[in-house]
């Protein structure tokens, strides 16, 4: 497994990391889909443990996955393991009883809560789950404030920024001065990774790292969908109102994706390591962090570490996916 450092902080994490909002099973945010389907808790326990095995120090996690669900069973799974890992959770969508959830005081209780789910004294990185502060960011100076208090007191390491625009990382990154940016980049979408893009100009300039979320899509780019018969998710899975598993969308991935196996071939392993490495293969990428639910999972995506493409497969992936 390789290894790379978040911004300056010295703290270093596996390039193959992994996400565990798959791990909060179905669940529902103020009455929006926000789970996943199909979650055995004893099968996700002994694929983080696997993963461990395997060289992953890095996990990411939020208060909203399955409201606590995921922070718990992740620290089932780790056990006394946990002081060889980084944790990382996040606060933003779940307000609780609170107006807003970037409120000073929910914002704390939420980071107690956090702790305690997770079974420690610390987090290694804590993230702003989004960009939305309220009219005028009118949250924005007490949230942070509170951020500060919990560095000094202990109780988290690195502060993190999860935004879904270029206008949110640009608007705040100067205020909040974060180490790690978090948000969605893959083959089909690398706006905030691509090279001269205004969000890569921050990571440079600001010497931060960024964290890519859904470096599969989903799975999408496995070529694991049939658009013949398009999948059916249950309700309280977040997949089920996303127009990307659609029969049309489907179709035209599955196309792009026959261009990829053609060239490195077809193996679940082969087409995840071309997926994950594409996206370590830009600058400032501290890691891509796969969502998982089985052994199985987990495996194919550690055997893509170590595995970098070249420069001209990465500008054939391009070619087959972005520039039309």
């Amino acid at each position: 497994m390789q290894y790379r450092q978040l911004g300056q902080s010295g703290v270093e994490v596996s390039e193959i990391s992994l996400g565990c909002w798959t791990l909060g099973g179905l669940n529902w945010v103020d009455g929006v889909p926000n789970g996943w389907a199909d979650v055995d808790d004893n099968e996700c326990i002994r694929a983080i443990q696997r993963a461990i095995d395997a060289g992953v120090n890095h996990f990411d996690n939020a208060d909203c996955y399955g409201n606590g669900r995921a922070e718990r069973l992740l620290a089932q799974a780790l056990g006394e393991r946990r002081q060889n890992v980084v944790i990382a959770s996040k606060v933003g969508h779940f307000c609780g009883t609170a107006q807003h959830a970037y409120e000073a005081l929910h914002v704390r209780h939420q980071c107690e809560q956090s702790l305690k789910n997770l079974r420690t004294d610390h987090l290694d990185v804590y993230y702003f789950h989004h960009g939305d502060f309220g009219p005028d960011d009118c949250y924005l100076d007490e949230a942070l404030e509170t951020f500060h208090r919990l560095q000094e007191e202990g109780k988290i390491r690195l502060v993190g920024l999860s935004a879904y625009s270029a206008d949110d990382f640009r608007r705040l990154v100067p205020k909040i001065r974060p180490t790690v940016l978090q948000s969605w980049a893959h083959l089909m979408d690398d706006q905030f990774i691509r090279p001269g893009g205004p969000v890569a100009q921050l990571l440079a300039e600001r010497h931060m790292s960024f964290v890519a979320f859904s470096p599969l899509a989903q799975g999408l780019l496995l070529g694991k969908y049939d658009p013949d018969k398009p999948p059916q998710f249950e309700a309280g899975d977040f997949r089920s109102e996303r127009d990307r598993f659609s029969t049309e969308s489907i179709r035209k991935v599955n196309a792009q994706v026959d261009q990829v196996k053609q060239r490195f071939g077809a193996s679940a392993e082969q087409l995840a390591r071309v997926a994950l490495q594409y996206v370590l293969a830009h600058d400032n990428i501290a890691c891509v962090i796969p969502g998982f639910r089985n052994t199985r999972q987990v495996v194919c995506n550690v055997s893509a570490a170590g595995k970098p493409l070249g420069a001209e497969e990465v500008g054939f992936l391009r070619g087959v996916f972005l520039e039309k």
